[in-house]
């Protein structure tokens, strides 16, 4: 779950959040299908995916961007708000206005709905790891052009002396985010091991009252680090 470690021997657990009920089962199915991955619980609008969210507490919650009742992007916003699990958006668009939305509501990541089951599972398990966005390639797409777009609600321009408190370390994972790197990669460039690089993207997050390593990942574009 988001900002909390989880017992790596028990399965994640993800709540899907579907208005579709064919394609929600057919999310479930594959699920299911994976030892490592228990479905918690299935919602078929926004609303109910908050409130089984605060309900079940899973580690991980699918969501669908475009539901009734209430949107993906603002039942995201909430579920990351109160820290009751990790999001994972499902889009027909692999760079739609509603991702932007969500990423910058705190999603840990999106997915495309016509992805494959094998990849639908390794996204799961590296969302949970606290991995954030899937693909580097899409990743690194994604985040140059999510940084490139204005903030709505004013306050636009970052103010670099925010990075005043990162240590040169955390300076340097912060820029390798920024670079859609992955944790085991960003330790093979700063020759750290992977779990010091995990602290560090831990610590830096804090630091910076960032959501996810996705917001830092654009931070980090948006100052030019």
């Amino acid at each position: 779950m988001t900002e909390q470690t989880r017992d790596a021997a028990a399965p994640i657990r993800v709540l899907v959040a579907e208005d579709q009920s064919a394609v929600r089962a057919g999310l479930v199915l594959i699920l299911r299908s994976a030892p490592d991955i228990e479905v918690a619980g299935e919602a078929a609008d926004g609303e109910q995916a908050v409130a089984l969210a605060r309900e079940l507490r899973p580690d991980l919650v699918l969501m669908d961007i475009q539901m009734p009742r209430l949107d993906g992007v603002s039942a995201t916003r909430q579920v990351v708000a109160e820290r009751l699990a990790d999001v994972l958006v499902l889009t027909t668009f692999d760079l739609d206005a509603y991702v932007f939305g969500a990423l910058r509501a705190g999603a840990a990541g999106f997915l495309l709905k016509n992805t494959e089951a094998k990849d639908l599972l390794t996204a799961v398990r590296t969302v949970a790891r606290g991995e954030g966005l899937i693909a580097p390639a899409v990743t690194r797409r994604l985040i140059a052009e999510f940084a490139g777009r204005p903030v709505r609600g004013g306050g636009s321009e970052r103010d670099p002396a925010i990075l005043d408190a990162l240590t040169r370390r955390e300076r340097e994972v912060l820029s390798c985010l920024g670079q859609g790197l992955a944790n085991a990669e960003i330790a093979v460039r700063l020759e750290m091991a992977e779990a010091t690089v995990k602290t560090h993207v831990s610590r830096l997050l804090g630091k910076l009252e960032l959501r996810s390593r996705v917001q830092a990942a654009v931070l980090a574009q948006e100052l030019g680090i």
